[in-house]
C-alpha cells in the first residue's frame, strides 16, 4: 500500500468471517475474493479474537505475492456487549498485537498495520494508563517497522490534528468513518489526497448504528442505480471511488454473491450528471461517532 497504484481499489474487510460463518464458508469467500482480483484484505488479531487471522492463513497461505494484508492494533477483544472491545493503547500492547498477527497469519512481516486511536468521541474511551500520547505510540510503531515486523504504518479514528502530528512517521493510509451521507471528514480526505495517503473509509455505506445513515436507502442513490443498472450499494461505493483517486474500499461480507456485487462497484460508471446529483446529496444530520465500535464492525455492509 506504500504504492496505492498497485492495490486494487476494492478490497475486502474480513471481520465478518468470524461471526455466523464456518471455516469452510470463510475460505470460500476469501478464495473467491482473490480470484476476482482482490489484493487488499483488512483484518485484526482482535477479530474473533485471532480466528479471522487463522482463517485467512488457512484459506490463502502461501499468500499471493501481490496480496497486501492490513491489520490494526489498539484494542483487545472482550466479548462483552454492546462493544466487545477494550482499549489496548500502550506501546507494549501494540507490539504484542503485532506479534499475534505474525503468529496467527504465518507472516514474517505484516505489510501494513493501522494504529487504531480512540480520539473521536463518544464511544469506547481510554482511561488511566490507556491514555497514551500518539508520539509514544508512533515511536513503537516505527521501531516495529525498523525491525521488519511491519512494512508500513497507518492510522485510524483520528482527527486532522492527530494525523498531522503523525505525518512525519510516514503514514500510508487512514481509516475513518466516511460515506456519501457522512462527509464530516472531508478536510481529512483532502489532506490525504494531497499527501498521497490511501483513504480507506469504514462504514462506506452507513450502518444500523445511529448517526450513520444507510446510503442504499437514499432516494437519489436508488434513482441513479436504476438509471445505470446497478445496485444502490454499488452506486454508493462507486461514488466513493470517483470522489477521490486515493480511496480504497474494504466492504465486508459473508456472502460470495454480495462479495461479487461489491467488487463490481469498481466497474460502475457514474456520468457527470449522476456525480453532480450525488455530490448535492446531504445527510439527514450527523449523529455521534461510535468510536471503538468500528474496528469490530469495519464495514458491516453485507450479511
Amino acid at each position: 500500500m506504500t504504492d496505492i497504484s498497485k492495490v486494487a481499489r476494492v478490497g475486502y474487510g474480513a471481520m465478518q468471517l468470524f461471526e455466523a460463518t464456518s471455516a469452510e464458508e470463510a475460505a470460500a469467500v476469501l478464495r473467491r475474493a482473490v480470484e476476482l482480483g482482490v489484493n487488499h484484505i483488512d483484518t485484526a488479531s482482535f477479530y474473533g479474537p485471532g480466528e479471522v487471522n487463522r482463517r485467512i492463513r488457512k484459506a490463502l497461505a502461501p499468500y499471493p505475492d501481490d496480496l497486501v494484508i492490513v491489520s490494526k492494533v489498539g484494542a483487545r477483544y472482550t466479548g462483552e456487549q454492546p462493544i466487545p472491545l477494550a482499549a489496548a493503547q500502550k506501546p507494549a500492547e501494540l507490539r504484542a498485537a503485532v506479534e499475534d498477527d505474525l503468529r496467527q497469519l504465518g507472516l514474517e512481516r505484516v505489510p501494513v498495520v493501522n494504529l487504531r486511536r480512540m480520539d473521536l468521541e463518544p464511544g469506547l474511551q481510554p482511561e488511566g494508563d490507556q491514555i497514551v500520547d500518539v508520539d509514544d505510540q508512533l515511536a513503537e510503531m516505527i521501531a516495529l517497522r525498523d525491525e521488519g515486523k511491519i512494512g508500513a504504518i497507518g492510522i485510524s479514528s483520528v482527527p486532522l490534528g492527530v494525523l498531522q502530528r503523525a505525518l512525519p512517521a510516514g503514514i500510508v493510509c487512514v481509516q475513518n468513518a466516511y460515506s456519501l451521507l457522512d462527509r464530516s471528514q472531508e478536510e481529512m480526505l483532502d489532506v490525504c489526497t494531497a499527501e498521497g495517503i490511501a483513504w480507506v473509509p469504514f462504514f462506506p455505506l452507513g450502518s444500523s448504528f445511529p448517526g450513520f445513515p444507510k446510503v442504499a436507502d437514499n432516494a437519489v442513490v436508488a434513482e441513479i442505480a436504476g438509471e445505470v443498472g446497478a445496485a444502490p450499494a454499488q452506486v454508493g461505493l462507486a461514488w466513493l471511488l470517483a470522489h477521490a483517486p486515493n480511496t480504497l474500499l474494504i466492504p465486508g461480507t459473508r456472502s460470495i454473491a454480495h462479495l461479487e456485487e461489491n467488487i463490481g462497484a469498481a466497474d460502475v460508471v457514474l456520468g457527470a450528471d449522476a456525480l453532480e446529483r450525488l455530490d448535492a446529496v446531504t445527510a439527514p444530520g450527523h449523529g455521534p461517532r461510535l468510536n471503538g465500535v468500528e474496528p469490530f464492525l469495519e464495514a458491516p455492509t453485507r450479511p
